[in-house]
């Protein structure tokens, strides 16, 4: 099977589609794929360091305020259909699947002009721009939270509930004695905040004024500040009596999954990524939504597990050093309430994501 994927901007639209890839390399060794991106995407330099083929097309995003560069984008978006249909016809796809960002819009769109099954995939409780588009003209919807059907009602026969395929992966990362390279005892019950690859401010400062705090816990604090941050806080932690050695601090995990595996808590941002390893492997949660992004998404997806009593929200607004200490007690402290979040976050979770998206291909495919 020939199959070509297309998802860019953050790693959020492209981990989903590598995580995917990976999976169909395992049931179909034979598969063949095609990556199409922007060179200014962070996708170019993620996808091309995989060794996977890439193909790029020239085109922004649209701004949601009429203006001459409105026009001037699309220009640029009738140029980029030209060009994603060249780059189709020359690979000769089975199916393309778009996983989000403006670049699949003219991907996805000129694939269905040629007659090729098409599938996008929505990972968020709220659909964006460039999916809403594409919905009428794809052969499949594949949503991760049950709230995204409403924003396709008009195309209610397409959606079918799949999850992410970063689910799938990390489900099936075994459990290691991953604190011990933290200074920290894998035997006591710990935290993991983090904020992102880059780190957040806001969560960051937070941690800064509960530090003194936290130092006095009989529970561990794993925290990943991002490299902006890191020396700063690192000085902080430096200034307190921490006899306990019960915090840590470091700039960057790139075992995630790994970690995950030997907490008991993680505090957050809810970007749907982190979301689906979280319930895949039944981790409760403290999750504090970006403010910073379209359509509040991290908010609503946020609210779809607090609903579901498989974690707590603490809008950043209302983030304080003391908040944060005094949710991190009101879980820590009640091993019960915790274990039961865990089970609710164990059933929201899809762990078998990838094998039911593909499922979904190979459907639309023989058809």
């Amino acid at each position: 099977m020939k199959i070509l994927l297309s998802g860019g901007g953050t790693g959020g639209h492209v981990y989903p589609a590598l995580a995917l890839m990976r999976r169909i390399q395992e049931v179909d060794p034979t598969a063949e794929f095609l990556y199409v991106g922007t060179e200014k995407g962070l996708e170019s330099r993620i996808v091309k360091d995989y060794g996977i083929p890439f193909a790029s097309v020239e085109i922004k995003g649209f701004k949601r305020s009429l203006s001459l560069d409105t026009f001037k984008t699309i220009q640029l978006f009738i140029s980029s259909i030209k060009q994603a249909k060249k780059i189709v016809k020359n690979f000769q796809p089975d199916v393309v699947i778009g996983t989000g960002g403006y670049v699949c819009a003219p991907v996805v769109y000129a694939a269905s002009k040629l007659g090729i099954p098409s599938v996008i995939h929505e990972q968020n409780s709220v659909a964006g721009i460039t999916n809403k588009f594409l919905a009428r003209y794809v052969t499949k919807i594949a949503i991760c939270f049950e709230e995204a059907k409403n924003d396709f009602a008009k195309y209610a026969e397409k959606v079918v509930f799949t999850g992410n395929p970063r689910a799938q992966e990390v489900s099936n990362v075994q459990k290691k004695a991953a604190l011990e390279a933290y200074n920290l005892d894998s035997e006591k019950p710990t935290v993991l905040i983090f904020g992102g690859s880059r780190g957040a401010k806001r969560i960051n400062d937070a941690f800064i004024e509960a530090l003194p705090m936290l130092a006095t816990k009989d529970y561990q604090v794993l925290m990943v500040t991002g490299d902006v941050h890191y020396e700063k806080i690192k000085n902080q932690l430096t200034q307190i009596n921490n006899d306990k050695f019960n915090v840590s601090v470091v700039s960057y995990i790139s075992n995630m999954p790994e970690v995950f595996t030997t907490v008991s808590l993680v505090v957050s941002r809810s970007g749907a990524t982190t979301l689906a390893e979280l319930t895949a492997l039944g981790l409760p949660s403290v999750l504090i939504p970006s403010p910073y992004v379209t359509n509040d998404h991290q908010t609503k997806n946020a609210e779809s597990l607090v609903n579901k009593q498989a974690a707590t929200l603490i809008k950043e607004t209302e983030l304080t050093g003391e908040s944060l200490v005094q949710t991190l007690d009101e879980l820590m402290l009640n091993p019960e309430m915790r274990q039961e979040m865990a089970g609710n976050a164990k059933q929201s979770g899809m762990p078998f994501a990838s094998d039911t998206l593909i499922e979904v291909i190979n459907q639309i495919v023989k058809k």
